[in-house]
């Protein structure tokens, strides 16, 4: 297919982007000094701060920069008291000083993918065709189930045969791939906005300990987004790690073939 060549061709383009100089041992420090903490000492965190933290994350990379992300930043006392309780009330949720749930959507990739379009189309540098092409016709594509997933069944059965003589991508096919393809790209969000927090002197708990249809419910979040996990920031407290970092041998999840 001619839509094929932006992913395997090389696309003729004019923008350059500067690379600038990175302090090595800082960004060390950052990602090492990184621990879940579960116990904060309330110190308030700036707001400018935390909005900062919040556009780091929206800069993380994600498929096909479609965004399927939402981070809800839970503010008021009502329903901070009532995420700490969906939280199972662990010390990570109710010391904390600002509270995060990050969700992924599975359907906003219709919307989005115009939002693309529409970048593309006000874009000031030259936009190859096959770009175009790609949020017009691979996309709905990639990402459409159809009723009852219909499509996504048919997608399986096709892929399957073509692949046995080509290389092809085998999914999303089903509703359980979307979930996946969603929560890659936000927990990549989650992470950058983890990492923003502690280069700003801040600490940060990812909680995947939490009751998904209580939270579902305080954050009145429609059918197609699910809970990824919630975050909790602020000032850790003296006792807030409860010990030394655990990490298995590196030979055992780094494989060279």
């Amino acid at each position: 297919m001619k839509n094929e060549s932006i992913l395997s061709s090389i696309p003729k383009i004019s923008y350059t982007e500067a690379t600038p100089e990175i302090d090595t041992k800082e960004f060390v420090k950052v990602v090492e000094s990184r621990r879940s903490v579960r116990v904060f000492d309330g110190t308030p965190i700036p707001e400018a701060v935390v909005e900062s933290c919040l556009d780091l994350a929206l800069l993380a990379p994600n498929s096909s920069n479609l965004q399927a992300w939402e981070f809800y930043w839970v503010r008021s006392k009502e329903n901070k008291e009532a995420l700490v309780k969906a939280c199972l009330s662990q010390p990570a949720a109710s010391t904390a000083a600002e509270l995060f749930v990050a969700v992924a959507r599975t359907q906003t990739w219709k919307r989005h993918s115009q939002q693309m379009l529409a970048e593309l189309e006000r874009s000031e540098t030259h936009v190859p065709s096959s770009a175009k092409a790609y949020y017009q016709k691979i996309v709905p594509l990639a990402y459409s189930l159809g009723p009852l997933s219909a499509l996504g069944l048919l997608k399986r059965i096709v892929l399957f045969f073509v692949g046995i003589s080509k290389v092809v991508p085998r999914e999303p096919v089903s509703k359980s791939d979307m979930r996946i393809w969603a929560s890659k790209s936000t927990a990549l969000a989650c992470e950058n906005l983890m990492l923003a927090f502690r280069a700003y002197g801040y600490d940060t708990c990812p909680m995947e300990g939490l009751d998904s249809k209580r939270v579902r419910k305080i954050l009145h979040l429609p059918k197609d987004a699910f809970v990824v996990m919630a975050i909790s920031a602020g000032k850790r407290a003296q006792n807030g790690v409860y010990g030394p970092r655990i990490r298995f041998p590196k030979d055992q999840f780094v494989k060279r073939i």
